[in-house]
C-alpha cells in the first residue's frame, strides 16, 4: 500500500483528512505543516501519495511535484484559485467544496496510479541513486532534494532510467 501523506496548513484541515482516510481503511503515514517538514518526510519515503490540504505557506504544489513528481502522487485538494494558481499537469486536483466520497475516489484512483508504475528500485539501482546523489552534493554544493532533481532531469534528458545516469555520473560519464 502506498504511503499516504498529509500536508497542509491548517491542523484541523489535516486532522479531518486523516481522519477520514483512516476510517475508509487507508493508513495515514505522516501529518505535516510546513514544506520543510513534508521535504524530510518525502526524503525518506521512496513512494507514496501526498495529499495537499490546501496550500502550504511555504511552498507550491508545483515545486513539490518538479522535485518529488517522479515518487509520489500529489492530490491537492482546494478551492479554485489555489487550483487554477497550479500550472502542472501532473497535480491531480479537486475543487473544494467536495464530497467525502469524491475524496475517497480520488485517493483509490491514485493508489491504484501508485500500484501500476514502473517497476522498483532493486537496493543496488538505489545505492547508484544515492551515490549519485551524494557525488553532486559534494562536488557542486547542492542540498539533497537539488541534486535528486538534478539526477531526475538529468535522466529524462537523456531518456535514461535513474540508475543508469547514476551510474554514467558515478562513473565521471555525465553530470
Amino acid at each position: 500500500m502506498a504511503r499516504i501523506v498529509i500536508a497542509g496548513r491548517s491542523a484541523q484541515s489535516r486532522e479531518q483528512m486523516a481522519s477520514l482516510l483512516s476510517s475508509s481503511g487507508y493508513p495515514v503515514y505522516r501529518l505535516c505543516s510546513s514544506a520543510g517538514e513534508l521535504r524530510r518526510v518525502l526524503n525518506d519515503c521512496d513512494d507514496g501519495l501526498l495529499i495537499l490540504a490546501g496550500q502550504l505557506p511555504d511552498c507550491s504544489a508545483d515545486e513539490l511535484f518538479w522535485d518529488y513528481g517522479s515518487q509520489v502522487q500529489i492530490l491537492l485538494i482546494a478551492r479554485p484559485p489555489v487550483l487554477e494558481a497550479c500550472e502542472e499537469a501532473g497535480v491531480f486536483r479537486l475543487a473544494l467544496p467536495t464530497s467525502q466520497q469524491a475524496v475517497l475516489g480520488a485517493v483509490e484512483m491514485l493508489t491504484q496510479l501508485h500500484r501500476m508504475r514502473l517497476p522498483r528500485r532493486s537496493a543496488d539501482e538505489k545505492q547508484l541513486v544515492e551515490e549519485a546523489k551524494a557525488l553532486l552534493m559534494r562536488r557542486d554544493g547542492l542540498t539533497e532534494p537539488q541534486a535528486h532533481r538534478m539526477l531526475q532531469q538529468a535522466a529524462m534528458s537523456r531518456g535514461l532510467r535513474m540508475a543508469d545516469c547514476a551510474a554514467q555520473i558515478i562513473k565521471g560519464d555525465g553530470g
